[in-house]
């Protein structure tokens, strides 16, 4: 008999059906045993009585967590007995045949209440456990259906999916690259991407025009709150575009995707408001203001874009005197962006840099930033002066980002693109208090992995195939 999915059960009343999965809790009331049988789709009643035999017997022995096979017949539950909560809460499977396919030690913890109780170390240590809870399966699926329709929704604009590599170069992006060594070039490194940012405007530069990419990134921060080491971006550019061009399609990607996919969430304001972010900074002290006119409606969602972000920021000095050479100067989004137009002479001339504005734009969702792009410098002259401005030299300018400056040279066309946190935007979308929830198999805040046991050592073999020692740690004083 072909096993059916719990959740379809209500269509086969009065039919024999087998259905697979855990035993979420055991009932006994006088002779009759009841089990509800959990899989990734709901709850279903099950009943045994004595006439079962051995079937009957083997009900008896089964406990929390136990994984199963039972067959029987789908009837309505009787009259007054049914339960509105759940989908298939009108009937039951009276069971007739039971095989026990995997018994279970007693766990940690069980997955039936919503989890926020249980220490969250001990939820990550035991993940797999902890994702059989019906929350986090909920989870799971919505992400995967905000996923489909985010590749079904940028297909139908004419995007490429195409994937860049995980093994690239260290470069300057704003955070500490993961670095990983190479067997075969000795005392030569690898990075994981930070972001696929180089590789989207190298594929602009090979004329494929529009790109997405739902892509992992990783940054080797310090612990920072709601962050995770590894993390997922949906990742997109577009050639021949201006900043109207990227926010248009992406405010109708994001209405699309709420309409289609959260349709009981009400978007506050279309189209959506936009701030300066001296108006945000001056307004709300804050360049991700929480516009939502009601805090306490949590199907409420209050997007806005945040626009003419300062290019550069002062390290040192005061920002305004761009002729302080004292001053060291640092990029607020990325070395990449474009200028506002009517400021791209002070940057070939380097001058007013603290004044200068850039095409940023972020997209802001309930007080929280969940995406940001920009128009790019795609011409070599000025991306270099950017470098320049930074400080860096022209050896480490070419050594560095020498295959970009040599693409822009070789007729790469106008181009920009955003990048979505993915995590940060289901989270919200989900109510969750942080992506830690919507994530299969995240990190502590340390950046540790308690189920796999990582980060670990490496025997001294493997690291002198890599030509590296180890340092003794410091003894703290």
């Amino acid at each position: 008999m072909e096993r059916i999915f719990i959740e379809k059960t209500p269509d086969y009343i009065g039919k024999d059906v087998k259905v697979c999965g855990w035993v979420h809790s055991r009932r006994d009331h006088g002779k009759i045993i009841f089990i509800d049988l959990r899989d990734r789709t709901g709850i279903l009643q099950v009943v045994f009585t004595p006439q079962l035999g051995d079937a009957y017997e083997k009900a008896g022995s089964l406990r929390s967590e136990w994984v199963v096979s039972i067959e029987g017949k789908i009837n309505l539950r009787p009259k007054g007995l049914e339960n509105p909560n759940i989908k298939t809460g009108s009937v039951e499977l009276a069971a007739e045949k039971l095989e026990i396919l995997n018994p279970s030690e007693t766990p940690p913890f069980l997955p039936d209440t919503n989890g926020y109780e249980i220490n969250e170390e001990t939820r990550l240590k035991y993940r797999y456990l902890d994702l059989r809870r019906p929350r986090l399966a909920k989870n799971l699926k919505m992400r995967h259906k905000v996923i489909k329709h985010i590749r079904d929704y940028f297909d139908s604009q004419g995007f490429y999916e195409i994937e860049t590599p995980i093994l690239t170069k260290s470069t300057p992006e704003g955070a500490r690259d993961y670095v990983v060594p190479s067997r075969l070039h000795l005392g030569q490194f690898y990075a994981l991407p930070q972001a696929p940012q180089q590789y989207k405007q190298l594929l602009m530069a090979s004329g494929v025009e529009r790109y997405f990419q739902i892509a992992r990134c990783f940054r080797d921060e310090d612990t920072r709150g709601d962050r995770q080491p590894e993390f997922t971006q949906m990742d997109l550019e577009m050639s021949f575009v201006e900043r109207e061009d990227v926010m248009a399609i992406n405010e109708a990607a994001l209405i699309d995707l709420i309409k289609n996919v959260y349709p009981t969430k009400k978007i506050q304001e279309i189209p959506f408001p936009r701030l300066s972010y001296q108006e945000a900074m001056e307004k709300y002290g804050i360049d991700r203001p929480d516009l939502r006119k009601d805090k306490n409606d949590p199907n409420l969602l209050a997007f806005c874009w945040i626009i003419d972000f300062p290019f550069f920021s002062a390290e040192g000095g005061s920002a305004s005197d761009g002729k302080n050479n004292k001053i060291k100067w640092t990029f607020t989004h990325n070395p990449f962006s474009k200028p506002k137009t009517e400021h791209m002479e002070w940057l070939m001339k380097k001058e007013k840099i603290g004044e200068i504005l850039t095409t940023q734009y972020d997209i802001v969702l309930n007080g929280f930033e969940i995406g940001g792009g920009s128009i790019r410098n795609h011409q070599p002259e000025a991306l270099l002066k950017v470098f320049e401005i930074m400080g860096y030299e022209k050896e480490e300018i070419k050594q560095k980002f020498g295959h970009m400056l040599e693409a822009f040279s070789l007729g790469t066309p106008p181009h920009g693109g955003i990048a979505w946190g993915l995590d940060r935007l289901i989270a919200i979308l989900e109510n969750e208090p942080n992506i830690r929830e919507v994530i299969a198999f995240p990190k502590t805040g340390d950046g540790r992995d308690l189920m796999m046991n990582a980060p670990s050592s490496i025997s001294p073999a493997q690291l002198k195939e890599l030509g590296l020692s180890l340092k003794k740690p410091k003894k703290p004083k």
